[in-house]
């Protein structure tokens, strides 16, 4: 029985090296599969990330990324917490302060780890009144300056660099990502998904922002309120004592924006793009806590409207969407990196994010001073005039 085991046909030994040959091609052929799929992925992807980027999408890695077998993991998955940080400005070029991020906000998410876990998320908003260090100058600042201060640095990219590091700094965590929007890529974004719908308690109405003058300039502010106003700069003398050392008018825009006297009814309401930009931006009538708050319900309200038309659900339409936001967003992640990201968030479904404001209340963990330098304006500090607390805070958050 043993010598027939060792002397097979010779039929039989032909077939075998066939056989090898047969599955190699077999793997090769999957393997060139999955190179053609990555490639058209990190190009598709890439050119569209290389715009908003400005040139770093890193297309060759998300190729490599995109090989069987290679390892796909974002920053802080490992450990179950990826951060992201949003921002909000009106827009490069713009009046009132184009690059001012006046809507910081922190994006955590816990992607599922077992099947005892389960997926979360947490958004924090950070006020533009947080009296902050700036990182790479020898002065301290309101945040929302922090980014237009960055780009002066470093065009194309110090603002995003600057701005994780103030806000890591002040939460303590390591934020490795940054998106941000203009007021017209907020706008587009909510057209392209047909407008958000905002259920109200009560009626909601801001009369006096949209109004509000500023100071006077050749293009848009150019209507003198009556009876005039001014916008007064101080400086300080060496005894310590405070002179007026200009005052400029102030003039209305003759372009009313959101209607001048905006107005949302009890009930439903589905806001177009400028409604909800209007909606979001509200808060003079109340403060920029309640600002943050509804910016939060915007936020919500876009994602479930993406989920309701499948935009969510095709990463083809995710790209489609963000094609046409290309001038209006900017972000530093690379192809292959916003592709896992799209997976991830997707795997939230339903969930919430649990969603939180740094504000003055007792929770709030800020306050603001009785006594400060009236050139810095209205400020917030920290409780204890260190980060501990909040740092404390985001440690129990998703």
């Amino acid at each position: 029985m043993r010598g027939a085991s060792l002397n097979s046909s010779p039929e039989k030994r032909n077939t075998e090296p066939n056989r090898k040959r047969k599955w190699l091609r077999i793997v090769l052929v999957v393997f060139v599969f999955a190179l053609l799929v990555g490639g058209v992925f990190a190009w598709k992807t890439g050119a569209l990330l290389n715009r908003i980027s400005d040139g770093n999408a890193n297309i060759f890695k998300s190729l490599v990324k995109n090989l069987p077998g290679v390892e796909k993991k974002l920053h802080g998955e490992e450990t179950g917490k990826i951060n992201i940080l949003l921002l909000g400005m009106r827009g490069a070029g713009m009046d009132g302060g184009g690059l001012l991020a006046d809507t910081i906000m922190v994006l955590s998410l816990h992607p599922k780890q077992n099947d005892q876990d389960q997926t979360r998320a947490s958004l924090v908003s950070i006020p533009r009144d947080l009296y902050v260090k700036v990182p790479n100058r020898d002065e301290q600042r309101k945040i929302n300056a922090v980014f237009a201060l960055g780009e002066q640095r470093k065009p194309g990219g110090g603002g995003m660099e600057d701005m994780r590091t103030i806000v890591g700094d002040i939460t303590g965590l390591d934020i490795p990502y940054t998106i941000t929007i203009d007021f017209q890529g907020f706008k587009d974004l909510v057209n392209a998904l047909g407008g958000v719908k905002i259920v109200l308690d009560q009626p909601f109405e801001e009369a006096l922002q949209f109004r509000e003058p500023q100071v006077c300039d050749a293009y848009v502010f150019t209507v003198p309120t009556k009876p005039a106003q001014y916008e007064y700069k101080y400086h300080t003398r060496k005894n310590g004592s405070r002179y007026v050392a200009k005052a400029y008018p102030l003039c209305y825009n003759p372009n009313v924006e959101c209607g001048g006297d905006f107005k949302l009814s009890v009930g439903e309401n589905i806001l177009d793009g400028n409604k909800a930009l209007c909606y979001a931006r509200s808060r003079k009538t109340s403060n920029d806590f309640e600002r943050a708050k509804r910016q939060h319900i915007v936020i919500e309200a876009i994602k479930k409207q993406a989920m309701s038309t499948g935009t969510l659900t095709s990463f083809d339409k995710v790209t489609g969407i963000m094609e046409s936001l290309s001038n209006n967003v900017r972000t530093n992640f690379e192809a292959w990196e916003m592709q896992r990201m799209y997976d991830l968030y997707v795997k939230l479904g339903d969930v919430e994010p649990q969603s939180r404001v740094l504000d003055t209340t007792e929770e709030g963990l800020l306050y603001h001073p009785e006594e400060n330098d009236p050139s810095a304006g209205y400020i917030l500090l920290p409780r204890g005039n260190n980060y501990d607390q909040i740092r404390a805070l985001f440690q129990t958050l998703p």
